[in-house]
């Protein structure tokens, strides 16, 4: 597998059958301005939850690239009265057979309005078993027990959880997630986007390795093999 960080929350995974892109948020972030969205390749576009930071560039990376968008049912018919009709609703704790691997949408402790104000539904994240390995992203959430349950169900190569504080998770409560989710590798995102979420890097990272995890915290526009 292959993850490339686009800057906050967004991400690709490379399963070597698909390419995963997980809440498109790059034209609008300052942060990720050397990142040309017309070089971003999707075979299915996620959606955690409703708010602008997580699908602001979703419909141009759909409408060049074709990917269905994955998400709970309020979002993925607010796009199909956009235009996009080939997307895929989900529910929490309904799981799919995609062509690239099962997907399980998780429970997140968020809200989730859209752009234009219409109800976003309810956040949240998405657990992905493939045909070599399974990860997991949290989408933006508060620490809960549910992700327990996440670990005990799944072998899971490395989760994908927000590390910024305020609006999610902090470093503390993200390592407690690791805990119960049994990762030894969590790569960090949501964080140092905007003044709410600026976090002390290498507080961070030595927080982690003294509770015996690897914390990731990616360059935006750089891959690196999991």
């Amino acid at each position: 597998m292959t993850f490339t960080y686009y800057g906050h929350a967004c991400f690709s995974v490379n399963t070597g059958e698909a390419k995963l892109l997980f809440d498109p948020f790059i034209t609008p972030n300052p942060l990720a301005s050397h990142i040309d969205i017309q070089t971003v390749e999707a075979d299915a576009i996620f959606i955690s939850h409703g708010h602008e930071d997580h699908l602001a560039d979703t419909a141009t990376i759909a409408s060049r690239t074709g990917a269905p968008i994955i998400s709970n049912w309020e979002i993925v018919s607010w796009f199909g009265k956009h235009g996009f009709q080939n997307g895929h609703p989900m529910n929490h704790g309904g799981a799919w057979n995609f062509p690239f691997g099962r997907v399980k949408y998780t429970t997140a402790i968020h809200s989730s309005g859209l752009p234009d104000g219409s109800y976003g539904g309810n956040p949240g994240g998405f657990a992905v078993q493939t045909a070599t390995a399974a990860f997991y992203y949290s989408g933006d959430t508060a620490l809960t027990k549910d992700m327990e349950l996440l670990g005990e169900e799944y072998s899971l190569r490395f989760a994908v959880l927000p590390v910024g504080d305020n609006f999610t998770m902090g470093p503390q409560d993200a390592l407690r997630a690791a805990k119960m989710l049994r990762v030894n590798k969590v790569i960090g995102v949501h964080f140092d986007t905007f003044p709410y979420i600026k976090i002390d890097r290498s507080a961070a990272v030595k927080h982690f390795a003294d509770g015996g995890v690897e914390l990731v915290l990616p360059e935006i526009g750089k891959s690196f093999a999991l």
